[in-house]
């Protein structure tokens, strides 16, 4: 062990992940994902399949679950920013309906662990943010769920966003605090809030 920092989150199955850079004037060399370690680190979770998103600035993407085949996913950001965001949907967890974010940039190098049974999504806050993500099960197009990424129950504090909510998940009348106006598919303008949504 000592190549990861592995950092619990208040909310239990939230982890903040941060690799041991080893860096010089050339450049620098890290491990994204090793086995042992995060076995060591009692994190024991098997990943089946690899995705890659890019987005500009502005876009918010989510709040994305599967229903009957829930995912684990290991996210990092391999250029640009994002605030990465957790919305807890275990019916029964004393954390049920709470989120917890970070923000995740190619400079800071975190990575976020969230385990099954959470919603989750990012918003970008560069010009451009390429995502990596590691998942524990395979995506099926048939299973998907979403939540509201403004339900004002949950509360998300989406950093350098400005708006009042419009009583749905509309990104009419969004931005961030530089005028980028917030950018969200049509699917994730239809969630649910939380009370009438899925949860585990």
């Amino acid at each position: 062990m000592g190549q990861i920092k592995v950092t619990p989150c208040h909310i239990e199955g939230l982890y903040v992940i941060e690799p041991t850079v080893h860096g010089d004037q050339r450049g620098y060399f890290m491990e994204t994902y090793n086995q042992r370690d995060m076995e060591e680190a009692g994190l024991t979770m098997n990943f089946v399949q690899d995705n890659q998103s890019c987005s500009s600035k502005g876009v918010l993407r989510g709040l994305h679950f599967q229903k009957e085949h829930p995912q684990g996913k290991l996210v990092r950001v391999v250029r640009g920013s994002v605030f990465d965001v957790a919305v807890d949907l275990r019916s029964g967890s004393p954390t049920y309906g709470q989120w917890f974010g970070v923000e995740l940039t190619e400079e800071n190098k975190k990575q976020f662990y969230i385990s099954e049974g959470f919603a989750h999504g990012f918003l970008v806050l560069s010009d451009i943010a390429e995502f990596c993500y590691k998942c524990t099960d395979f995506y099926r197009p048939g299973d998907e769920g979403g939540l509201a990424w403004n339900d004002p129950k949950i509360g998300i504090q989406w950093p350098h966003l400005v708006g009042s909510y419009p009583g749905t998940p509309s990104a009419a009348g969004y931005a961030l605090d530089d005028g980028t106006p917030l950018n969200i598919s049509e699917k994730d303008q239809q969630w649910e809030v939380l009370e009438r949504t899925f949860h585990f």
